[in-house]
Formats: C-alpha cells, structure tokens, sequence
C-alpha cells in the first residue's frame, strides 16, 4: 500500500499541484489531491497538506499536517496532536508581505477619512475636505512582532512615525526594527503613548480580551486601533461604546464571531472600517507561492527523518 500525502488546498494552480506531485512521487508517496467534499475525504493520509482540521479527525495514519494558515486554533483539541501522535506545522512566514499592505491600507484609509468619502460617493455626493490625520509623528505600537509585525514596522518606518513601539511575549526586539519593546504584561504602560495600535497577535488564552475596557480606556482619545489578529483579543462589547463616542477608532478585519452577524451592532457603529478576515489568504500569487515552497522544504525535511521547521506547540497556540 502506498504512502499517502492529501492535499486539501483548493486555491493551487496547476503548476503548483505538478510540484508536489514530482516532489511525492521522488519520496516514494502518492499525492492525492482532493476536492473538500465532505463525503469524499481520505482517511488513509500519512501527511496532509492543508488548513482544514477535518482530515486529522478521520485520519487513521496521520503523522504529520502542515496548515495553508498561520493560526492553529481550529486544531485545537484533535487528539492525533494533542497526544503526540501527528506533528502539526503552520505558514507562518508566508503571510507577511500581503498582511503588511492590508495593515498598511487599512490605516490610511481610517486616517484619510476614506470610509466617508466612500460612503459619500456611493451617495453620488461630492463633499467638502474633511480633517485627516498621518501616520507621520504619530506613535505606532505594533502588539505583535512575528513577521507580520515586522513586515508592517518596516513599511511603517518610511512614513516617519515619532515612535515605534513593539509587544510581545519574549520582550525581544527582532531586527531592531522597534524604539523600545514591550511584554504582554505591560501593554497597559504603553497604551497611554500609542495613536496607533497595530493588532498581529495569535489567539492564546494570554491574549483573550487583551484589551479590555480596562485598557481600552488607557489609550489616548482619537486613537485607532487595526486588528489582523484575532477577534477575541478585543472586547468588542468594550469597543462599541468607544467608537460610538468618538474617542476612539477601528479597523477591524478579524471579529469574535465570523462570519459576523447581520444584526451585530458594529455593523451601524461609526469610525469603523469592517472587512470579512481578508488580510491573510491565498489571493495574492506571491503568498500561495511562498507556502507552497515552505511546504516542499518540510516536506523534504520529512522524508530525511530531519527536523521540521515550522513546527506549532498547541498548548502556546503559535
């Protein structure tokens, strides 16, 4: 019986299925590419390549899952990773270029009022300049410096902020790229300094609610906040009165809920820019490419019995 690798990755082309074709086929396995019909899914997989959890409920060989996603939360609670009995790697590092630019436009467009004259041409209104703000002199905190956080510091530099400030776990500065850094646990001493507050965190339970009203309310009045991260990382229910003053302003492109209910509040609320958890997907060439090849590294990695090196600890949640 052959070595099986599924591939459960709807958004590859042609030339990219040839690749890990040739690839299994050097290594002795079989590359199965399936179509995510439910009642069609392989339960022989030795190795699966894709970021839907269902092959590893039903997979009776599985050893080892590499996800087309950064996150890792719908692996929670499996038990072929949660006893050791597959590995579970992530894209982490593939993303960072496409979730860079969102984060880049998502601030502009809040900062240069673009959600209004939007609204307004959509009125067939043409209306008066409105005050905007810039990023120039503003002090930006970036919760997060993985390689999102780090792609977005570096384009964010060249628009001369007064400040760049960096949290993360391990209270590292990678690159040197940030002013001073930040631990999670003392986000609080930062907020009071930040206009900016840029979201690329993992969803752990150390960054459920991380910004509460609590610490929302530390934060200076006409700040914007920008999530990439999670939903949970913010307390919408805490946001909503924020905004609905004016103090504060979003752009949100992750939410608790998703997809998010027709009838939640945030959809009427104002100095909001909503977009459906698009900053991070497979519609730019450049990111499925780079996934692709990351794969094809671990996969090699794999079939050498050698380490792999995107390796994800579920407990962390990273």
């Amino acid at each position: 019986m052959s070595r099986k690798l599924i591939v459960g990755v709807p958004e590859l082309t042609d030339a990219d299925r040839k690749q890990i074709a040739e690839a299994a086929d050097r290594n002795g396995f079989e590359a199965v590419f399936c179509t995510m019909r439910e009642e069609a899914l392989p339960d022989d997989a030795e190795i699966v390549f894709s970021g839907s959890p269902a092959f590893a409920k039903i997979s009776r060989n599985l050893r080892w899952q590499c996800s087309v996603s950064a996150g890792v939360n719908q692996f929670k609670g499996i038990p072929v990773f949660e006893d050791g009995t597959a590995m579970l790697t992530n894209s982490s590092g593939a993303y960072g270029v496409t979730i860079a630019e969102h984060l880049v436009m998502m601030t502009l467009e809040m900062l240069r009022r673009q959600v209004e004259f939007a609204a307004a041409a959509a009125r067939n209104e043409w209306i008066k300049p409105l005050p905007v703000k810039s990023i120039y002199e503003s002090r930006v905190t970036f919760a997060g410096t993985g390689d999102i956080g780090c792609e977005t510091a570096k384009r964010i530099r060249s628009f001369e902020p007064a400040a760049m400030y960096g949290v993360n776990r391990r209270g590292r500065n990678p690159e040197n790229l940030f002013d001073r850094i930040y631990t999670q646990e003392q986000i609080g001493d930062v907020l009071p300094e930040t206009d900016i507050l840029i979201i690329s965190m993992p969803g752990t339970d150390e960054t459920f609610h991380m910004l509460d009203e609590k610490r929302l309310a530390l934060l200076p009045d006409g700040a914007l906040i920008v999530n990439v991260g999670r939903g949970f990382i913010i307390d919408e229910k805490a946001l909503l009165p924020e905004l609905e003053s004016g103090r504060l302003a979003a752009a949100l492109d992750v939410f608790e809920t998703e997809p998010l209910p027709a009838d939640n509040p945030l959809w009427n609320s104002p100095n909001l820019l909503i977009l459906p958890h698009v900053a991070g997907n497979m519609t730019l060439a450049h990111t499925r490419e780079k996934i692709v090849a990351q794969f094809l590294e671990d996969f090699d990695n794999y079939c050498a019995q050698k380490p792999l090196a995107r390796l994800v600890d579920l407990k962390a949640g990273y």
